[in-house]
């Protein structure tokens, strides 16, 4: 078999999954209920965000909190260094794919 198969949770109850953790990627499948949220924390990759369903409330460096609704894709460059704040969800539930991955100049 070729293909490597992952399994991610399919409900609505708060997770945060590594799902993918190596040298190339980190790949966290996250699922948030309302009044939940992740601590103020610092970034230093890129990291694309999809919001696949409800609104993500994100505050990075020192910006005013901005919402997003599900259907969205964000690009977060980490110049060097991000900080990040995922507000507490006012939704019932936020349901998040992200991907962090080094700067494809480190390969050059």
């Amino acid at each position: 078999m070729i293909e490597q198969i992952y399994k991610i949770s399919t409900d609505d109850k708060k997770v945060v999954e590594k799902v993918i953790f190596d040298e190339n990627l980190h790949y966290l499948h996250m699922v948030f209920g309302k009044g939940e949220g992740l601590p103020e924390h610092f970034s230093h990759s890129n990291v694309y965000m999809t919001v696949i369903k409800g609104i993500l409330s994100i505050g990075l460096n020192n910006q005013d909190i901005h919402e997003y609704s599900n259907g969205t894709l964000l690009f977060l460059l980490s110049r060097p260094v991000s900080k990040q704040l995922l507000d507490i969800v006012r939704e019932q539930v936020l349901l998040i794919s992200c991907f962090a991955a080094d700067s494809p100049i480190k390969y050059q």
